[in-house]
C-alpha cells in the first residue's frame, strides 16, 4: 500500500481538528432577561450579549427585565434562554419556597456566578437603631409584599428572633423606601443591591441622616446556617458618605441562570464566549469588575447546567 505524503497527512489532521472544533460550535439566537434600563443587570447584560455575539455563532440580545420572579417566568416559559437572578431567589424557586411556596421549579439551572450583592439595612440616625434587634417598635420598609426583597428581609428578621408584629411594617418597594427616608417618615428599610447603591449614595450625600447597620458574628452565623445562599459581605468604610467603619452584612450572588432544557451546545458556547471575552464585560459597569472565570463555578444554590459544566471542566475548574 502506498504511503500518504506528509502534506496529505497534515491536511487530514487539520480537517480532523476543524471538525472537532465545529462539533462544539452552534448557531443559535438567545435572549437574556436582565433588569431595568437604569440598573446594572441591563448594562452588564448588554455587554455580555455583545461579547458573545461578536465571538461565537450565537446571536445574543439583552432584554429589559422586570422583577426577579418575572425573569424566572420568562425562562420557564421559553421567552428567554438566560436570565439574571440572585442566588437567594434561585434557591427559593428551585425548592418551592418563599414567593414560590409549594411550586418547586426543578428545571432551573445555573450557568455562572457573576458578582456579590449586599442586603443593606438602612436606618435613620434619628431613630437610634444600632442593631437588627433595635428594629423592634420601629417603622420598617421590607419591600413589596411577596417580593424577593421582602423574602430576604423576613429571613434576616427570623434569624434575629423578630417577627413583623414586633414592628410597624411597610410593604413598599425600594424606590418608596428611599422617598420615605427623604421626608423622614420611616425609620429603617431593607435593600438588596450592588454596592454602592446609587440611591443610597445620593441620600448620604444629601445629608439625609442615614447609616447602615452591621451584623454581628453570632447573628451572621444564624443567618448563613439557616439560609446557605447568604454569605458574609463587608461594605468598606467610606462606601457611603458619613459611614466611617466597615459594615458586615449578608451577601448574595448574582447568577446567570437558564432552563435545563436549553441545549448543552448552546450553553457551552455561550459560557465559553463570555469568559474568553470577559474583559469587555468587566468594563461595562463597576459591579462587573469582579466577574472572573475562577469564581464563576462557585457558590451555587441550584444545579449547574451541563453545558456550563463542560466548559468549566475544560478550563480545569471544579464547580461547587
Amino acid at each position: 500500500m502506498r504511503r500518504k505524503k506528509p502534506w496529505i497527512i497534515a491536511v487530514l489532521a487539520g480537517v480532523l481538528v476543524i471538525s472537532a472544533m465545529a462539533s462544539f460550535a452552534v448557531a443559535a439566537s438567545i435572549s437574556i432577561a436582565t433588569g431595568s434600563t437604569m440598573g446594572p443587570y441591563y448594562q452588564i447584560g448588554r455587554a455580555i450579549a455583545a461579547a458573545v455575539s461578536g465571538s461565537s455563532e450565537i446571536s445574543a440580545t439583552a432584554e429589559v427585565g422586570n422583577s426577579q420572579a418575572a425573569n424566572i417566568g420568562l425562562i420557564l416559559e421559553g421567552e428567554a434562554e438566560i436570565a439574571f437572578l440572585r442566588s437567594d431567589v434561585a434557591a427559593w424557586a428551585y425548592d418551592g419556597e418563599a414567593m414560590f411556596d409549594g411550586t418547586p421549579l426543578r428545571s432551573l439551572r445555573v450557568i455562572a456566578a457573576l458578582y456579590s450583592e449586599a442586603l443593606q439595612l438602612v436606618v435613620s440616625k434619628a431613630a437610634g437603631i444600632d442593631s437588627v434587634a433595635g428594629l423592634r417598635g420601629k417603622r420598617v420598609g421590607v419591600g413589596a409584599a411577596g417580593s424577593s426583597a421582602e423574602s430576604g428581609a423576613r429571613a434576616v428578621l427570623r434569624a434575629a428572633g423578630l417577627e413583623y408584629g414586633d414592628m410597624s411594617v411597610e410593604f413598599i418597594e425600594f424606590a418608596e423606601i428611599i422617598s420615605r427616608f427623604e421626608d423622614g417618615s420611616i425609620d429603617a428599610g431593607f435593600a438588596v443591591a450592588g454596592v454602592p447603591t446609587a440611591a443610597l449614595a445620593r441620600l448620604a450625600e444629601a445629608g439625609k441622616g442615614i447609616t447602615l447597620i452591621g451584623f454581628d458574628d453570632e447573628l451572621m452565623d444564624k443567618i448563613t446556617e439557616a439560609n446557605p445562599f447568604f454569605s458574609e459581605r463587608v461594605i468598606p468604610a467610606g462606601t457611603y458618605g458619613g459611614i466611617g467603619t466597615d459594615i458586615l452584612t449578608p451577601g448574595v450572588m448574582t447568577l446567570l441562570v437558564t432552563d435545563g432544557g436549553v441545549a448543552e451546545e448552546v450553553i457551552y458556547g455561550f459560557t465559553k464566549a463570555l469568559f474568553e471575552n470577559v474583559a469587555e464585560v468587566r468594563a461595562s459597569h463597576a459591579m462587573a469588575r469582579s466577574i472572573a472565570l475562577l469564581s464563576a463555578p462557585k457558590g451555587f444554590t441550584v444545579p449547574l447546567h451541563p453545558g456550563a459544566a463542560k466548559y468549566y471542566e475544560e478550563a480545569g475548574l471544579e464547580a461547587d
